[in-house]
């Protein structure tokens, strides 16, 4: 769950950061899409590591 929570809030962040730097459509999908990655990974990591912790 934190996996897609993170990718969807790095989706929203990276498109917010393209449009404000004044980039285009394609622009901000390409940043949305990084940034939703990079989220992702770290949720993932968040994940395990809190898996880890309880277990």
């Amino acid at each position: 769950m934190i996996v897609l929570a993170g990718a969807l809030l790095g989706a929203i962040i990276g498109a917010m950061t393209a449009r404000k730097r004044k980039g285009n459509r394609a622009d901000m999908w390409q940043y949305g899409a990084v940034y939703a990655i990079a989220f992702s990974l770290l949720g993932l990591i968040a994940t395990i590591a809190i898996e880890k912790l309880v277990l």
